[in-house]
């Protein structure tokens, strides 16, 4: 009876395990004065990694090394917490002919960021122009936004010397503050990054959509400028010609919150009807 009762009460003390950390309340902007963004249009990007190396130079961020990766005429891989730009490239080989296939990722500035609800510090933020923001003197380097962003955005940073704490693009926060653009669009030769007010830029995004259509290309279409798997709008989205995948991007970014709390009860009918079952065994074992 007695290992029955310690059992039991190891269960119950581990299920405040089950659940996310208590949320630290920090104070938030009291009104945003408008919501900006990216529209990223991968039909005009040539590659050319200026927006990477632009938000480096800007934001201080330590060199990515010159080693290819393997992933064609790459050295960076992927978005990460010294790497808040980062510009794909795609081979894809035809049986007549090949194309390339280029795209500079960045953080999707979700309106609802499972990161920002996964902070148990409070350290992730909506700023005054509607952006996730990461305050890194209140990030504890948990890594639950990491772990909890569908979009692969977040890093730690893990190397000797950094201070392990999550980062990522700001969307040059501190630029906006004083009405410039930020670094990686004013860099980009073509205009595929644009920056403004997210509304303004899906319709400029819609008539670009159409204008490509117009010159025969059909497969040309917008991810993120409307809902897109259980996100809304997004407000960094794209213009791609391809299949999401194509791009490293969700077909259908899931929310990991959702239906959390179903989750949760059943973990926890699960956790009481084993500890109930490993009783009965364990009573039956000593009778017998």
């Amino acid at each position: 009876m007695t290992l029955q009762l310690n059992v039991l009460n190891e269960t119950i003390e581990s299920l405040a395990n089950a659940f996310p950390p208590r949320r630290t309340p920090v104070p938030q902007p009291q009104e945003r004065q408008v919501i900006n963004g990216f529209f990223t249009d991968t039909s005009l990007c040539i590659g050319c990694k200026a927006c990477e190396v632009a938000c480096k130079q800007w934001n201080q961020l330590p060199s990515d090394g010159l080693n290819f990766t393997g992933y064609s005429y790459d050295n960076t891989a992927h978005l990460g917490a010294a790497t808040w730009r980062h510009v794909a490239f795609k081979e894809q080989i035809g049986d007549e002919q090949g194309r390339w296939l280029m795209m500079s990722d960045v953080c999707k500035h979700c309106e609802s960021a499972p990161c920002e609800h996964s902070c148990p510090t409070g350290a992730i933020i909506y700023n005054e122009f509607g952006d996730v923001y990461v305050q890194n003197d209140i990030c504890n380097g948990c890594g639950y936004c990491v772990s909890a962003c569908p979009f692969g955005v977040l890093g730690r940073a893990e190397a000797p010397g950094t201070d392990g704490r999550a980062h990522k693009c700001t969307l040059c926060y501190d630029r906006q503050t004083v009405d410039m653009t930020p670094a990686c669009a004013k860099a980009c030769p073509t205009a595929s990054i644009q920056f403004g007010p997210v509304e303004e830029l899906r319709e400029k995004a819609h008539k670009r959509v159409e204008e490509l259509h117009g010159r025969g290309h059909d497969s040309a279409y917008l991810y993120g400028a409307e809902s897109v798997g259980d996100y809304g709008p997004l407000n960094s989205f794209f213009l791609l010609e391809d299949h999401p995948n194509e791009y490293n991007l969700p077909a259908n970014p899931p929310q990991p919150f959702k239906g959390q709390g179903k989750r949760y009860a059943a973990t926890m009918l699960a956790g009481l009807a084993l500890t109930a079952l490993s009783a009965l065994a364990f009573a039956t074992s000593r009778r017998r």
